[in-house]
């Protein structure tokens, strides 16, 4: 069995990893990774394939500690990612040469351990850096570009490095891996956006527009189906009057019901719908964002639209897409509102006047 061979030959694996990591032009090994990082996660594979478990659980676990500790200390994610390839790679080469057979289900296990890894120490690191850039932030103006800057580089790089393990063809495209490259492009989709409407708001530019509801609705439909999928939800969209026309910022309304789909798949339960719709009058036309959060916990809302607030336990992203969406609405003559359903869920809406 594979996680007897780990624990067998664990000297020589460290031995091979330790030049292996040395010879690495970047990102350039250190001491510590080398004393401590390398011996620290064969001994917990070898653990993990030993106990007969199929591997991402209890690594995944280790990984994510072993990057928020690393981060602590000054290290780089990239660092922690090649150190799980270079280990895993270790041990294959070091079964061939010895002529030690890898049987299928250990070799799957092992793929999927180095998978879930890598995929859930890129995850603590970006969400350890975010809790440290909102505690920075939080008293700084929500238009401040550093904080900008800040989460755009850390979603490119946790992008990067998932697309480097992937490219290596070591993981899945599939797997845990591919999943966070995804959910990594939507951030950077969202986060454009948002900084689009920010900048928007922030020099005043205001391009007022004829839109037809229909249309605000479609193109936010194509955009929030990728994002349903990755988070396992489903959109539903619910269109009352496809003739109904408001006028607007085009960008500006995009960035505010985007944002609110964002956050409806943010705090809404597993698995659940999430619906879109209009509710249109003669002269008021309103759209809504439904999720099934559970409704919302008691003297939140008056706190919904402060910067730097997130009412759950995922506190991915900064925190100030509700904050955004008031400026903006307050800048097109909309009215932003929220109707909490204890037990169910909580809507929110953004009204304009109809145009004629």
């Amino acid at each position: 069995m594979l996680g007897d061979f780990i624990s067998a030959n664990r000297n020589e694996i460290v031995i091979r990893c330790r030049k292996r990591v040395a010879m690495r032009m970047a990102p350039l090994a250190t001491a510590f990774e080398l004393e401590h990082g390398i011996p620290l996660f064969v001994s917990q594979l070898a653990t993990t394939l030993r106990a007969k478990l199929v591997g991402p659980p209890t690594l995944a676990a280790t990984a994510a500690k072993h990057g928020g500790e690393l981060l602590r200390m000054g290290f780089t994610v990239a660092q922690v990612v090649h150190d799980y390839g270079d280990v895993c790679q270790t041990i294959t080469q070091l079964a061939m040469e010895s002529g030690t057979e890898i049987s299928a289900r250990d070799f799957q296990a092992l793929n999927l351990a180095l998978d879930e890894a890598i995929a859930q120490a890129v995850t603590e690191f970006g969400g350890l850096r975010e809790l440290a850039v909102r505690d920075a932030g939080a008293q700084r103006a929500t238009e401040d570009l550093a904080v900008l800057a800040h989460e755009l580089r850390n979603l490119l790089g946790a992008a990067m490095l998932a697309y480097d393990a992937l490219r290596s063809g070591g993981v899945p495209i599939g797997g845990s891996t591919g999943a966070l490259l995804g959910r990594n492009l939507i951030a950077l989709r969202d986060l454009v956006d948002r900084s689009l409407a920010t900048v928007r708001l922030d020099a005043g530019i205001e391009n007022t527009d004829h839109i037809r509801v229909c249309e605000v609705v479609e193109e936010a439909e194509v955009s929030a189906v990728l994002e349903a999928k990755s988070n396992g939800h489903r959109l539903k969209t619910d269109l009352d009057d496809a003739t109904g026309i408001v006028n607007a910022d085009r960008q500006i309304l995009a960035s505010i019901i985007a944002n609110l789909i964002q956050n409806a798949y943010k705090y809404t339960r597993s698995n659940s719908e999430i619906i879109l719709r209009t509710v249109t009058t003669a002269d008021r036309v309103r759209f809504e964002v439904e999720d099934e959060c559970g409704g919302l916990p008691t003297g939140s809302v008056d706190r919904l639209f402060e910067p730097y607030t997130q009412a759950s336990a995922d506190h991915s992203g900064l925190g100030l897409g509700l904050t955004i969406c008031m400026r903006g609405a307050a800048a097109i003559g909309a009215v932003m509102a929220v109707r909490d359903m204890p037990g169910k869920g909580c809507v929110f809406s953004v009204e304009l006047p109809r145009a004629n």
